[in-house]
C-alpha cells in the first residue's frame, strides 16, 4: 500500500496531467471538477513532521516561483436574502503565503452577484495599493470566475458596470491568473463578509 508521500506524489502527477488526458479517463467528469477533486486528496494528507511548508499546488501554473510584487488575493460576498444585508470579505497574501490584509465590510442591501463582484473590487483596490506587480485571485463563485474568464457573457444590467470596474483594476496589474475555489477553501473570506454584516446590525455587541 502507498504511503502518505507516495500517494502525494501521485496525486500530484494527476494534477499535472493536461486537461485533455484528464477527460479521455475520466470522461463522466468536468476537468475542473477532477481538478478541484485532486487539490481537496492532497490537502487531507498529514503533513510531514518539521517545519511547516506551504503546500504545492496541482495546478502547474500556480508551482512557478513568484517574483517580488506577487499577491494572492481571496474574495467573498454574502447576501442574507439575496437581495438583502450583505457584506464583502477579502484577504490579501504575500508571496510567501503570508496574510497581511484582512477586512470585511457591509455594503448594504444587494444580491449574492453583486456582493461578489463588491468583494472582488475592494479585494483588488486594496491590492493595487499594495504596488503588486501579479496576482492570482480566488473566489467561490463559479460565474463571476467565468464571467471575468469571458467565458460567460455579463447580461445583467446591474453588473456590467462592476464587471466593467473589475476589469480596469485588473488591468493595473503586469499578470493576473482567476480560478474558482470550492466554497470551504474560501473559509477566511467568508467568515469576513458575515462579521462584515454582523458588525452593522450590532450582532454580538
Amino acid at each position: 500500500m502507498a504511503g502518505e508521500k507516495e500517494a502525494a506524489e501521485i496525486l500530484q502527477a494527476l494534477g499535472n496531467l493536461p486537461d485533455e488526458v484528464l477527460q479521455r479517463y475520466l470522461p463522466a467528469f468536468a476537468v475542473e471538477r477532477i481538478r478541484e477533486a485532486l487539490h481537496a486528496a492532497i490537502n487531507v494528507l498529514p503533513k510531514p513532521a518539521g517545519k511547516a511548508t506551504r503546500p504545492q499546488s496541482l495546478f502547474p501554473e500556480q508551482n512557478t516561483p513568484r517574483q517580488n510584487g506577487s499577491l494572492l488575493l481571496y474574495t467573498d460576498g454574502a447576501s442574507r436574502g439575496n437581495p438583502g444585508d450583505a457584506g464583502a470579505g477579502i484577504v490579501i497574501l504575500d508571496g510567501q503565503g503570508e496574510e497581511i490584509i484582512a477586512q470585511g465590510r457591509y455594503l448594504g442591501t444587494c444580491t449574492n452577484n453583486v456582493a461578489e463582484y463588491q468583494a472582488l473590487i475592494l479585494g483588488l483596490t486594496q491590492a493595487t495599493q499594495l504596488n503588486g506587480r501579479s496576482i492570482e485571485i480566488f473566489l467561490d463563485s463559479q460565474l463571476i470566475v467565468r464571467q471575468i474568464q469571458g467565458l460567460y457573457k455579463v447580461k445583467s444590467s446591474d453588473l456590467q458596470p462592476l464587471f466593467a470596474k473589475v476589469r480596469g483594476l485588473l488591468s493595473s496589474f503586469d499578470s493576473y491568473k482567476i480560478r474558482h475555489i470550492p466554497r470551504e477553501e474560501n473559509k477566511r473570506a467568508d467568515q469576513l463578509a458575515n462579521q462584515g454584516i454582523d458588525d452593522s446590525l450590532g450582532v454580538g455587541a
